[in-house]
């Protein structure tokens, strides 16, 4: 029986439940929610007229417009829909360092625990992928509450392991999701760049709204060490023992190049980024995205 509480935090959710996890841009799904559609359907919030063609259902036909212009028009409306949000959680050998309570891993199961409360908590659907170059395990999309303990659960049996192939796991994503929802990424961002961007570019293509988490410890993003010090190659077998003051001045220029990179080239794909260190309280982590989300859509409105 795996232990919810070690990857959904009660404190956390619980100063976060009331924000809205909405997708920015048009959704589809089968249901009536919160959502827009891009798609016209039967719902109680009136779009439009259009001339009546043959073939249309004459129940949609407007006849207070017919009687005053002699024209047959059609109404349209605006359908409602559940937003269908895929979480997607790297669980490739770099995500498994940690240098405090939780390590990179443990903290991206928790933030997408989070993410999955919220969505379920206002009727969306989640599902769930964990992966390193491979699907480690694939839950499809459910919109009972039940489903936030089938993902705790997929989490509880992963261990941090492989090398990471982000372009084919978010290539596979893509192809795989019948309907325009929300993809939100758990990872360091620890691969090949343009194969990341290849794959960002391709979910963007497909209409989906992409929410990128990149997480990295506190000892990635400040490199305290100091005397000797081994280090080992995140996704490989090799290692390096050195003298970290003489590195520390060109791993910190190297790292922020890196992230300049990631950050660019997630907004020159419209994705929305955000940098995460694991010491950061989840809340924290959650609010400050969905924030800029939220004023990132009144901006766009």
């Amino acid at each position: 029986m795996p232990d919810s509480k070690k990857y959904l935090h009660p404190e956390a959710v619980a100063r976060v439940a009331r924000l809205d996890l909405r997708a920015r841009y048009v959704v589809e799904g089968f249901f009536s929610g919160l959502h827009r559609s891009r798609y016209f359907g039967r719902s109680i919030e009136f779009l439009q007229h259009r001339q009546y063609v043959p073939g249309d259902d004459p129940r949609h036909v407007d006849w207070k417009v017919w009687a005053r212009k002699d024209r047959l028009y059609v109404k349209q409306y605006e359908e409602d829909t559940n937003l269908r949000c895929t979480l997607l959680v790297d669980a490739s050998r770099s995500m498994h360092y940690g240098s405090g309570p939780l390590n990179k891993f443990d903290y991206a199961c928790s933030l997408a625990a989070s993410v999955a409360y919220l969505s379920l908590h206002q009727h969306d659907s989640v599902a769930c992928t964990v992966f390193d170059e491979e699907v480690r395990a694939s839950l499809p999309h459910r919109s009972r509450f039940a489903q936030l303990h089938e993902i705790i659960k997929a989490f509880d049996v992963a261990e941090p392991a492989g090398k990471t192939d982000m372009h084919r796991i978010l290539r596979e994503t893509a192809e795989t999701l019948p309907r325009r929802g929300l993809v939100v990424l758990f990872s360091d961002l620890l691969a090949e760049r343009e194969g990341f961007f290849r794959g960002i570019r391709l979910l963007r293509q497909r209409g989906h709204d992409v929410l990128v988490f990149q997480i990295l410890d506190d000892d990635e993003l400040d490199f305290p060490f100091t005397g000797p010090v081994r280090f080992d190659a995140a996704e490989s077998t090799n290692h390096l023992t050195c003298n970290p003051r003489l590195l520390k001045e060109g791993y910190l220029e190297a790292l922020q190049t890196f992230l300049e990179e990631v950050c660019r080239g997630c907004a020159q794909n419209r994705a929305d980024y955000q940098l995460i260190r694991t010491s950061d309280p989840l809340d924290m982590a959650l609010t400050t995205m969905l924030a800029s989300r939220a004023r990132r859509g009144r901006a766009t409105a």
